[in-house]
């Protein structure tokens, strides 16, 4: 595990990791950190299989063309680029909005703690807070609320309160609680038990496991399976983790693909966030 390092007063966990592996060098988490910072007013045309980015437009007047008119663009895009027409041309929206890793950043190391309180890995606490609803108190439309997104069974059965008059959901440290219970108890034993289905040898500590875990945590456990199978993979590793990122099982669709690649990007950004807030009045510890 990394070491959990303080800027100033406020404890995050390193990501040299992915620097040593180069998961920082890979295409995927390169062009999300991009759509992370881009306002949504610019929409990012780009190539599904290895998000190439294709062309930068102004969303109002994209959404303003016909689908023919948008089609017909694309097209010219794939003459230039050589992209053959059966690989689909995303039209990706920026999200800078979304994204506000300035307001999630006080709420990491308390939930950090939590997580170590509970003896699981503090990496899931922070990955998980900077992608699900960072800085806000945002509800899905399946009902998943709060920091950790939490469905209202899955926070009943750690303990929480989930009424009409209260929803401990929007609370950090209780929400940090019962994720980290869920994790622990039930995500990563399912994640070693896919792995150990397939022969593959793993070590908890290893990013691609832990991203692996995030799917689980995102898609559940049968998803994930699903993917797997489709896959049949021969080990595990980097490879692993994009081969999921193309490959569609069950449940597992673009959604999910997307999740670990939106967990490493954010890594990303907030590695540079708090390097960029790092001065001589304000110290880090690296």
């Amino acid at each position: 595990m990394e070491v959990v390092g303080k800027t100033g007063s406020q404890e995050i966990i390193h990501a040299h990791a992915l620097f040593e592996e180069d998961w920082d060098q890979l295409a995927q988490p390169r062009f999300w950190a991009i759509i992370m910072r881009t306002s949504p007013d610019t929409i990012l045309l780009n190539v599904s299989t290895t998000r190439q980015i294709l062309d930068t437009v102004a969303t109002r007047s994209w959404r303003s063309k016909s689908d023919a008119e948008r089609n017909m663009y694309k097209d010219s895009l794939r003459n230039s680029y050589g992209v053959s027409a059966g690989i689909k041309i995303n039209e990706t929206v920026g999200k800078s909005d979304f994204y506000q890793f300035h307001k999630v950043y006080a709420s990491l190391g308390p939930a950090i703690q939590v997580f170590e309180e509970q003896g699981v890995d503090p990496w899931y606490a922070q990955s998980i807070l900077l992608i699900e609803s960072p800085g806000q108190l945002l509800k899905s439309t399946v009902g998943a609320y709060g920091p950790f997104q939490l469905m209202p069974s899955v926070a009943k059965a750690q303990g929480l309160i989930v009424s009409a008059t209260k929803d401990e959901r929007a609370d950090l440290k209780r929400s940090a609680y019962a994720a980290a219970n869920v994790l622990k108890n039930s995500m990563i034993p399912s994640a070693k038990k896919i792995l150990k289905q397939h022969g593959l040898s793993f070590n908890e500590n290893d990013i691609w496991f832990r991203l692996l875990v995030l799917h689980v945590y995102h898609a559940g456990a049968g998803n994930v399976s699903a993917v797997l199978n489709a896959i049949s993979p021969s080990k595990g590793g980097q490879e692993l983790i994009q081969k999921m990122w193309v490959t569609s099982a069950a449940g597992f669709g673009n959604n999910s693909q997307n999740y670990s690649q939106l967990a490493l990007a954010a890594h990303l950004l907030l590695n540079d966030l708090v390097h960029r807030e790092c001065t001589a009045i304000h110290p880090c510890s690296f």
